[in-house]
């Protein structure tokens, strides 16, 4: 389950439990994400690492990310590129995103674990606040 609420970050390390079992993300508003997220749900969840929104809605904001780019990030992070950009393509903006993004997403591609992805997100975020 992809829940921005949860302390322990999304990483290659969870491939084997997305083939096994498939990957969730709750389509809902963010004004009710975190009632939903924290109260009702149950199971491992992950949260993705810091990506910035590609969508019409949330463009350019970081972490607000729509259910499809949070499911493209997730699967383009265990390695699955092309189902990643398969699902972003029926959008049109679907490519804004995975571009936007490239550098982050492959760099959290190439992480071995949870930890390792937050020590890239904390350089990711650095590098950001620089420019």
């Amino acid at each position: 389950m992809l829940n921005p609420f949860s302390e322990v970050a999304f990483s290659p390390a969870d491939k084997e439990r997305v083939e096994g079992f498939g990957l969730v993300g709750l389509d809902c508003s963010w004004e009710r994400a975190e009632e939903v997220l924290l109260k009702r749900v149950r199971g491992t969840s992950r949260c993705l690492p810091f990506l910035i929104a590609g969508n019409p809605v949330n463009f350019g904001k970081p972490t607000k990310l729509s259910t499809v780019e949070a499911l493209a990030a997730a699967l383009y992070i265990v390695g699955f590129e092309q189902e990643a950009v398969q699902l972003l393509s029926i959008f049109k903006w679907g490519h804004t995103f995975l571009e936007m993004n490239h550098e982050r997403l492959e760099g959290y591609k190439s992480a071995r674990s949870s930890t390792e992805i937050v020590e890239l997100q904390k350089r990711f975020i650095s590098d950001l606040d620089r420019k």
